[in-house]
């Protein structure tokens, strides 16, 4: 568990500075115009997920907003960083290969962006200045 929770820190606390901005605003971003808009779960959503062959897609859509919204809002603060950023990491890959299949690449980027924070964000966790940074600082070998 504690591999989940503790974040990776850099050596430099500057470094730790710079990779907290693509984690806030990607977050932020993710929280409240990806998914805010889709909150609570709306009929045309679950309708778009059921067309994506999903069983249960009511079940199936509200996963998808939460991960957005309260993934998003996670990610944003750095709590639970990594189990946010998997979450975030399933729902763009699903959006990616399967909502926007055959659609054109600029439909795609914002779904590739917020995969690439994702994918860094469950690699390194919430740095040294996010919540995960500030609550497990003293754990984990590379504390500094």
């Amino acid at each position: 568990m504690q591999k989940l929770l503790v974040p990776f820190r850099m050596p430099n606390p500057w470094a730790d500075l710079i990779l907290i901005l693509p984690r806030v605003c990607v977050g932020y971003w993710l929280a409240a115009r990806f998914g805010w808009s889709k909150f609570p779960s709306p009929e045309w959503f679950v309708s778009d997920v059921a067309k994506l062959g999903f069983p249960f897609p009511a079940f199936f859509a509200w996963a998808a907003v939460l991960a957005e919204v309260v993934g998003g809002g996670l990610l944003c603060v750095g709590l639970f960083t990594r189990l946010a950023g998997l979450a975030i990491a399933v729902t763009m890959l699903v959006a990616i290969f399967l909502q926007k299949a055959n659609a054109e690449l600029w439909e795609k980027l914002p779904a590739y962006g917020c995969l690439w924070v994702a994918l860094y964000a469950i690699v390194l966790g919430s740095g040294r200045f996010g919540m995960d940074g500030i609550f497990f600082k003293d754990r984990g070998a590379n504390a500094a």
